[in-house]
């Protein structure tokens, strides 16, 4: 519910700016969330008078966030006229980091795509400082894409498969980087020149979560948990509606449950962790000879995972036993994750959502023997519909989110951007 100034209470002149501050990102969200709203609906669903709302929605539409969109005809009295977001010189970056690649994401405020590109890296030969330099040079590009809409960057998100201090931006261990300690953010805004829009490092699996919650059945997403396999497997869930974070940012590791303590070595040090049986490691060597071209390294995760669908589709054994024996794993570690989560779905990402015609039987037979509460305690398995783009997703509408925070850091009047393609909003308060 929205909120005015109480009756005969005086309010500061901070107060004020702070009651408008919540209601206009109130309204935006509103808006974002459940679509184009006529101004007295909008005052009827979040419990603002008419006047406040009109007023509200006066400034969204000089700092062209918002629009009127098409009249509503209806057989009686006048027709309505909705509002609906516009943003489209606003966009939200951004950039997952893989083990093999760069993916880049740019989003207007609306949602809609802007560009996407995906720049092929050997991350973990290449170490932080390398990868840190081709991630500004990926970022400048996105600036300029940006630009030309024309527009301006609200914010920036680095999605890394790693354990990342969201608080700091510093990336404490991404085992599959080989990365340890490393101070993301902040080496990242250097090279960019101390950006003033948000900066921020999030763990790859809960940003995916979140794009899968924007997608999700409302029945089914305040209950969510999501896994999803690369080069390893990472996990996000959302409960009560609210992405469990943990108490320092660490959560979306699963990747190293210890399964098997007698089992194959990890990259992190450890032996049996998930992701050594359920990894693409783990799936191509099951599925081919070490010289079979499957396995070439210069191949990228897509074009692997393409060949292997190709070879299951044509019915060969080798290939769908793999994936049949990763899906029993995948199981098996799924089991404890729902024993305690009890979500409503559970969402298969990456390539698992790829080869999930064949990896979602053994996975769910594994659910209903594993987990103590009948039929595996209602949780249904779902195959992505975002597949490997969902972490990117993830990050670059959280980039946006900055405005949706904060609508007053847009300017009234649209700003144009610079030369370089580096315009950036406001710093903060009403202009």
């Amino acid at each position: 519910m929205g909120y005015d100034a109480q009756p005969g209470r005086r309010l500061s002149a901070a107060d004020q700016l702070g009651v408008r501050r919540h209601n206009l990102s109130m309204v935006l969200r509103r808006l974002r969330d459940e679509g184009p709203r006529s101004r007295a609906g909008i005052a009827a669903e979040t419990g603002l008078n008419k006047a406040t709302v009109s007023s509200l929605v006066a400034e969204l539409t000089d700092r062209a966030l918002v629009r009127d969109g098409t009249a509503e005809r209806s057989s009686m009295g006048r027709p309505g006229q909705p509002v609906e977001l516009d943003g489209r010189h606003v966009c939200g970056i951004g950039i997952a980091v893989d083990a093999d690649a760069l993916t880049a994401l740019v989003l207007n405020f609306r949602g809609d795509e802007v560009s996407r590109s995906r720049v092929p890296l050997p991350a973990r030969s290449l170490g932080p400082d390398g990868v840190l330099d081709r991630l500004a040079e990926l970022v400048a590009e996105c600036h300029d894409r940006v630009a030309a809409g024309p527009g301006v960057p609200a914010g920036l998100t680095i999605a890394v498969p790693g354990l990342v201090e969201s608080h700091t931006g510093v990336v404490a261990v991404a085992p599959n980087l080989g990365w340890r300690s490393v101070p993301l953010a902040d080496e990242l805004s250097g090279r960019l020149g101390q950006p003033t829009y948000p900066l921020r490092v999030g763990n790859a699996a809960n940003l995916a979560a979140l794009a899968e919650y924007s997608v999700a059945d409302p029945a089914d997403r305040d209950e969510l948990l999501l896994l999803t396999g690369d080069t390893g497997i990472g996990g996000g869930a959302v409960t009560g509606g609210r992405l469990l974070r943990g108490a320092r940012g660490f959560s979306g590791e699963v990747g190293h449950l210890p399964l098997d303590p007698a089992g194959l070595p990890c990259a992190c040090g450890a032996r049996g962790c998930w992701q050594t049986v359920v990894g693409m490691k783990a799936l191509l060597t099951a599925a081919a000879d070490p010289d079979d071209p499957v396995c070439d390294p210069a191949l990228g995760r897509d074009e692997r995972v393409a060949e292997l669908v190709r070879r299951a589709e044509a019915g060969d054994a080798r290939t769908i036993g793999a994936i049949e024996r990763v899906g029993a794993w995948l199981g098996t570690g799924a089991a404890i994750l729902v024993s305690m989560l009890n979500p409503h779905v559970l969402v298969l990402g990456g390539y698992f959502s790829a080869v999930g015609r064949w990896l979602t039987g053994p996975l769910t037979r594994e659910l209903h023997a594993r987990v103590l509460a009948p039929g595996a305690g209602g949780c249904r398995v779902q195959l992505s519909t975002l597949g490997s783009g969902a972490a990117v997703l993830g990050g670059a509408r959280t980039a946006l989110d900055a405005v949706f925070d904060d609508p007053t850091l847009v300017p009234k009047t649209a700003p144009e951007p610079s030369p370089d393609g580096r315009a950036v909003l406001a710093p903060g308060g009403p202009s």
